[in-house]
């Protein structure tokens, strides 16, 4: 045993000599999940806001309704196409530029479609 490996095993620190390589699709399952996450909280916020703004109580469920028809496809699409990989291809670290894509449109979906969709409801109340 080397004195390196004698020593780190002797106090209970042990550190791999390779890291371990990231699972694409184990990654990519959690980064849905976590933006399904913030899209919800973001809805509701976004509704319970409009409501106090006096919209009629019916546009922000039909905004919800239009949101969750679409957030679910788009959010399957992106798992999908990386639950999909091979074993090897599932750890290939040139995939890591396709995967902050990815995740960059994944969040910036989560985040803006709620915002964006209430306001564009709220822009046809007001000018109807």
């Amino acid at each position: 045993m080397s004195e390196l490996s004698h020593r780190s095993h002797k106090t209970g620190a042990h550190k791999p000599e390779v890291e371990r390589a990231r699972d694409w699709r184990r990654a990519m399952s959690d980064h849905v999940a976590f933006a399904l996450l913030v899209y919800t909280g973001l809805q509701i916020f976004v509704t319970v806001q409009a409501m106090n703004d006096g919209l009629p109580s019916i546009l922000p469920y039909m905004a919800l309704v239009v949101l969750v028809a679409a957030i679910i496809p788009a959010c399957r699409w992106f798992e999908k196409r990386w639950t999909g990989l091979s074993d090897k291809d599932a750890f290939d670290p040139e995939l890591a530029p396709d995967f902050r894509r990815d995740i960059t449109g994944l969040w910036l979906m989560a985040i803006l479609l709620p915002v964006v969709l209430t306001g564009l409801f709220k822009l046809a109340f007001a000018l109807g």
